[in-house]
């Protein structure tokens, strides 16, 4: 296919080639790494979740449901949501935010369309007027179970 633009300098046209890709005949491949170059979150097994994090919980919480980004992890137990957050070149220093489920005022789930790579979690904490929290999730999770564990908690 061809593009004409026109330089604005007379009215003789520039010709530009270009090549239209139909998207159909490409095969796909495994977005799991792509998707976390780009920060999105995959879901994370809870077993493995128990054995790297166990030593945050309390006696009686139990982790439901956890994601993790490149370097940050983020988990639903049954008592609050915890963020460890990776910091530094080398990862060495790491924060980790408790935030009980009480304390997030509202939160919104934005599903992943047709060309989109990621859904997307907001969390509201108090009475911001901007999220506090916003994470990127690839399509191999499923939003409506990070709606439902969210809903669950917030929501008592």
């Amino acid at each position: 296919m061809f593009c004409y633009i026109c330089n604005g300098i007379g009215s003789t046209p520039l010709k530009v080639s270009y090549i239209t890709l139909n998207l159909k005949n490409i095969k796909t491949i495994d977005m799991g790494l792509f998707s976390a170059l780009l920060g999105n979150a995959g879901a994370v097994n809870q077993e493995t979740l128990v054995k790297e994090y166990g030593k945050l919980l309390i006696t009686g919480e139990e982790i439901e449901l956890g994601f993790k980004l490149i370097r940050d992890t983020f988990i639903f137990t049954n008592k609050r949501l915890i963020l460890i957050e990776k910091q530094g070149l080398t990862g060495s220093k790491i924060e980790y935010k408790s935030i009980t489920y009480k304390s997030i005022s509202r939160f919104s789930i934005e599903t992943a369309g047709t060309f989109d790579l990621e859904a997307e979690l907001k969390i509201w904490v108090s009475s911001e007027a901007n999220p506090s929290i916003v994470k990127q999730f690839n399509k191999s999770v499923n939003v409506y179970d990070v709606q439902n564990v969210l809903a669950h908690h917030v929501l008592k």
